[in-house]
């Protein structure tokens, strides 16, 4: 098996970037998931979910720097990472309520033109990363803005089936994965406990719940009429918890990966 690609998504739900190599550490791939768009007046996070627009937005990591924002009809915009002084908005996220760093006046006016919808930007410090379900986790262990894990894991052997089963080639962003595995059976990562990837050790926790994001096209952001791929997945990857697909995983460790890496299965 090896790492057949890597992706990045400095901003939540906006378009992925792929990766030849990428530090990765106890909150996952540096830089990932660290922007995220939320209601100007409740706080609360936005998504593909509700603004199907968003799979035209593009941040671009700019490190410390901050990111770019390019949206269709709009001049870029570079955003920095906000000073430390920097006023705070309590945010919400599913359960949690960080509280995250505003990105100033020129990001939201801009987002808020692009989407027609009042809304913020906000930059999660490090220092202020959530604490991982304690159910999947120990104390300490901690995730950026992702949904709740440091790192998505798929095969491309699962994948493929699904694109058989569907009865079309279906593109691996519509599930917004970090890490894509090849060389496996059809989810073998199901069954996965501990693989190593260089100097790293990464454990999957937790099967990924999807959603109706998976519907929309990564391209047009118009969602399928037939409601595929999640039909599908409905019909033979349901269980009690959602429609699953994919793995969390937890980090042990920090380094570098790099794609064309082997994967090597401990547990």
């Amino acid at each position: 098996m090896q790492l057949a690609a890597l992706y990045r998504y400095p901003l939540k739900s906006a378009i992925g970037e792929s990766l030849d190599r990428a530090w990765v550490d106890g909150l996952g791939i540096r830089g990932d998931r660290r922007w995220m768009l939320v209601e100007a007046d409740s706080g609360r996070f936005l998504t593909q979910r509700v603004l199907p627009q968003m799979t035209q937005l593009l941040a671009r990591w700019k490190a410390e720097q901050g990111v770019r924002l390019r949206a269709p009809g709009m001049p870029d915009l570079d955003v920095p990472v906000p000073a430390e002084e920097a006023p705070l908005r309590r945010v919400s996220i599913w359960k949690d309520e960080p509280s995250a760093a505003d990105a100033g006046d020129a990001a939201a006016e801009w987002l808020s033109q692009w989407l027609g919808r009042a809304c913020r930007l906000v930059y999660l410090p490090p220092e202020r990363a959530r604490q991982v379900d304690l159910k999947y986790a120990e104390p300490g262990q901690r995730v950026a803005l992702a949904d709740g894990f440091p790192l998505l894991l798929i095969g491309q052997a699962s994948l493929d089936d699904l694109s058989a089963r569907v009865g079309r080639p279906l593109e691996m962003r519509r599930f917004r994965p970090n890490l894509v595995i090849a060389g496996s059976d059809p989810y073998a990562e199901d069954g996965w406990r501990r693989i190593r990837i260089g100097e790293l050790i990464l454990r999957p926790v937790k099967p990924c719940t999807r959603c109706i994001i998976t519907t929309l096209d990564p391209d047009s952001g118009e969602r399928s009429a037939d409601q595929e791929p999640l039909a599908t997945l409905a019909r033979y990857r349901k269980s009690d918890k959602g429609v699953m697909f994919g793995q969390n995983l937890l980090v042990d460790g920090q380094g570098w990966l790099e794609v064309g890496m082997p994967v090597e299965l401990l547990e």
